[in-house]
């Protein structure tokens, strides 16, 4: 058993590797890697969909309205958002905000896996329809999900899976708001039952700081286009995907295809912010 402060810098090891990947396509269009941001010890995770703009220049997560939405249902339920880890399933934006390709979600699924192990969430909630078919590996609408937990294992470590609405979904629809507001202040009580049973595994995790093995399983596609099996449309409109996160000052969607040249380091504001991206709680 490694303590918190190992996995952190083991975190950090992992998060070294990916700033300079380039697994796939979408390091030749990103500013940045955006990797995720909060508590390394953390027992509650969310996971989205992708980057979007404002992401994609300050390496951080969920940074725009969708982000102070997403806060303020924390603390609603007595949590900020430095008591837990925010990522999403890739690392990169895709340009125009596109679903992720299935050899994008494979390329980074490593990354994803070594986080839920390192951190060792009780709980790990996705955001929309697209994180929760990729972390269940079903093609189920969050429609039918969200809400409804369950236990599942990612990697090495079993959680207890919760599917919510996206918050950028809630923010156009009062009673999609209502719906999440719901389903958070269910949170505290899966915190509370603890860690569902755990998987025997090896004495020891292997070096994340090695080259990232490449994925072994097979991934769904849920980048392709999947109806929703009741009827209700996607939580993210295609009209709507630049969506509060990447919204102009005039209340408009960016230009789409702005970014700056392909790096392989955070901007300076994420440098700066760099310094606190992964904390642990005070001893």
């Amino acid at each position: 058993m490694i303590s918190a402060t190992e996995r952190r810098e083991q975190l950090k090891a992992v998060y070294e590797h990916a700033r300079g990947c380039t697994r796939c396509p979408l390091h030749q269009t990103r500013t940045t890697v955006v990797f995720g941001s909060g508590n390394a010890d953390a027992d509650l995770m969310f996971v989205g969909e992708a980057p979007g703009a404002n992401e994609d220049k300050l390496g951080l997560p969920f940074v725009g309205q969708a982000g102070k939405l997403l806060e303020k249902l924390l603390g609603e339920i007595g949590l900020d958002r430095s008591q837990v880890f925010i990522c999403n399933t890739v690392k990169c934006r895709p340009p125009n905000n596109r679903d992720p390709h299935p050899n994008e979600i494979e390329s980074c699924h490593d990354y994803l896996r070594s986080q839920v192990e390192l951190i060792e969430p009780t709980v790990i909630c996705t955001l929309g329809n697209f994180a929760t078919k990729l972390l269940r590996a079903d093609t189920t609408g969050i429609s039918r999900l969200h809400g409804q937990e369950e236990v599942r294992t990612i990697g090495t470590r079993a959680i207890r899976l919760y599917p919510l609405y996206h918050p950028a979904a809630a923010l156009y629809t009062p009673s999609t708001l209502e719906i999440l507001r719901a389903d958070f202040h269910r949170i505290p009580q899966l915190i509370a039952l603890g860690a569902p049973q755990q998987p025997e595994v090896a004495d020891e995790l292997p070096e994340v700081a090695d080259e990232l093995p490449e994925v072994a399983d097979e991934l769904p596609e849920v980048a392709d286009e999947l109806p929703e099996p009741d009827g209700v449309q996607s939580d993210l409109p295609p009209a709507e995907r630049a969506g509060p996160d990447e919204l102009t000052s005039a209340g408009e969607p960016g230009p789409a295809g702005e970014r700056a040249e392909s790096v392989t380091r955070l901007s300076p504001a994420a440098e700066v912010i760099q310094l606190d991206l992964f904390s642990l709680p005070p001893a």
